[in-house]
């Protein structure tokens, strides 16, 4: 049958990257969905040419992210790019997601709190990069401890896994000074 073979000939994709391929993304929208999926957000210091990729092409990537039960967040301000899991607008479904919760312990989600006002108020005095020292973020966690807490030793080092976390999530980055570090926008 000729129309049945020139009707897929002319709906595959002028796209395809390798035999078989069917996708409608460019490259560089594919490598920005990728990065996008692989973590948790994307700033435009820490992965420039996906967020410039991202921001050109919301639509599409946002397309592909629905697909998933995804949905697309920029932040232009901030420069941030996040997904997260759809929701029901009737509250009646549920549907299936990829992004695994990160269950934050006490000591991260007092940090979280603590960077993100220290991140605002730096904002309003129109700072434009804000700055933490591990001394100021410890000393936070110190004095904000519950009164139950006795084990000192325990609970320093519960502070310094925090401290820790925080730099592998992105949120902390170094600095050129020892034990000082920047802020990310994404906080």
């Amino acid at each position: 049958d000729e129309s049945a073979s020139t009707e897929d000939s002319e709906s595959a994709s002028t796209l395809a990257l390798f035999d078989g391929d069917e996708g409608g993304l460019e490259l560089d929208e594919r490598r920005a969905l990728v990065v996008l999926l692989k973590n948790r957000f994307v700033t435009s210091e820490s992965h420039p040419k996906e967020w410039k990729t991202i921001v050109a092409s919301h639509h599409a990537i946002a397309r592909r992210l629905n697909d998933l039960f995804l949905e697309l967040k920029l932040d232009a301000k901030c420069e941030v790019a996040y997904k997260r899991p759809v929701t029901s607008d009737t509250g009646g479904r549920d549907f299936p997601t990829l992004v695994h919760d990160t269950i934050w312990q006490r000591e991260e989600t007092a940090l979280l709190v603590f960077l993100r006002v220290r991140a605002r108020n730096d904002e309003v005095r129109g700072e434009l990069l804000s700055r933490v020292s591990e001394a100021e973020m410890l000393e936070y966690l110190r004095e904000n401890r519950p009164e139950s807490a006795t084990n000192q030793v325990s609970d320093d080092r519960r502070a310094d896994r925090a401290i820790n976390a925080l730099k592998s999530a992105g949120l902390l980055m170094k600095t050129d000074e020892d034990g000082e570090f920047r802020i990310s926008a994404a906080i």
